[in-house]
């Protein structure tokens, strides 16, 4: 059933502005992790010798280094909650990840339902050349711990429901309880595209109302699976392709005709991890509110640009006055609400429960 915002829970910026009811729960299941963003000055083309691809050795001088809080699953809900939404996170941390979801329970992400593990946090190495492709590795640690984790307690509560990469058996019950439910599913299998077992992956798309992936993760999904991407089209309400820094495309049984969205241009070049869970995250925020799926998948990108604008998957903030403005720049529309003049960054507290 639809929610009220309390005016305890609503962001300072809203106050006294008049808003619909809170849309369903978004629930996101998916990786919780650390990050150690590196990046160096160069092009992966120009280090790698397509003609050696099975004598693979390199090593790169790197220009920096950052270790972060990430996570697929921990960046879509971080987003959500800056822009005001409390999205139920489901996943797993260790005790090296507590601090990490203390800070994300004080911005507004109900983090009851995630579990702590006796594992190491989950962690993501990742390399960036100058060209913004990447090349990285993931330590699913405390993600492997994840029995618990269930969509049940809102089988009637009418929720979106978020499966990104995370575990695959995790990441597989949590689809057949979407079906079995009748609870609407974003699927965002992201990187795990390589690893899920391609019965999963057939499960996922019959189970999904919404399909997100980026182009080469949608193109290696229809190689295994054995479908075009016309075909995949044809079997999914929404499918949304991003695109880099060509935006996104929005196809599917649901849309008569591609809706093509460009980016939001951001102010200054950073690193673009994290940059799609962001996205996501401004995609969510509009889709379930019933937006239309171009001003959603707009917001998505206005999100985006904060995100690449810094070294870091959560490092990104924004009031709603600034995110308002910089939509109307990118696309001549007005944010589907309305904002009030005083920027008041969207900061909220909640209290820290961690299920165990």
């Amino acid at each position: 059933m639809p929610r009220a915002l309390s005016p305890a829970r609503l962001p300072a910026a809203l106050i006294g502005v008049t808003m619909p009811l809170m849309p369903v729960p978004i629930l996101v299941s998916g990786s919780i992790a650390i990050d150690r963003i590196m990046n160096f000055e160069g092009r992966y083309v120009d280090k790698i010798s397509a003609a050696k691809l099975d004598v693979l050795s390199i090593s790169i001088f790197l220009e920096s280094l950052k270790d972060c809080d990430g996570g697929n699953g921990a960046t879509i809900a971080y987003t959500l909650a800056l822009l005001g939404e409390e999205p139920v996170l489901i996943g797993s941390v260790g005790k090296d990840g507590l601090l990490y979801m203390e800070k994300l329970a004080h911005l507004g992400v109900d983090i009851s339902h995630v579990h702590e593990s006796k594992l190491a946090t989950a962690s993501f190495n990742v390399i960036t050349d100058s060209d913004q492709n990447q090349v990285g590795g993931f330590y699913p640690g405390a993600m492997a711990d994840s029995d618990s984790l269930t969509f049940r307690p809102w089988k009637d509560a009418n929720p979106i429901a978020v499966v990104s990469a995370h575990y695959p058996s995790a990441m597989r019950r949590l689809v057949a309880e979407c079906k079995e439910f009748g609870i609407r599913l974003c699927y965002d299998i992201g990187q795990q595209v390589t690893n899920l077992p391609v019965e999963d992956m057939r499960a996922g798309l019959e189970a999904a109302t919404v399909l997100l992936m980026n182009e080469y993760e949608l193109s290696v999904f229809s190689e295994k699976i054995g479908l075009s991407v016309d075909e995949i089209k044809a079997k999914v309400p929404v499918l949304i392709t991003t695109l880099g820094k060509n935006g996104s495309v929005i196809e599917g049984t649901a849309v008569p005709e591609a809706i093509k969205v460009g980016i939001a241009k951001p102010k200054q070049a950073g690193d673009p991890t994290g940059a799609g869970d962001t996205y996501r995250g401004g995609f969510l925020y509009g889709y379930a509110r019933d937006w239309p799926l171009k001003a959603c998948a707009q917001l998505g990108a206005v999100c985006a640009s904060y995100a690449v604008e810094t070294m870091e998957s959560q490092a990104h903030t924004f009031t709603m006055e600034e995110v308002a403005k910089r939509y109307r720049e990118a696309f001549n529309e007005e944010l589907p609400i309305e904002v009030i003049e005083e920027e008041t960054p969207i900061w909220q507290t909640t209290k820290l429960q961690i299920s165990s």
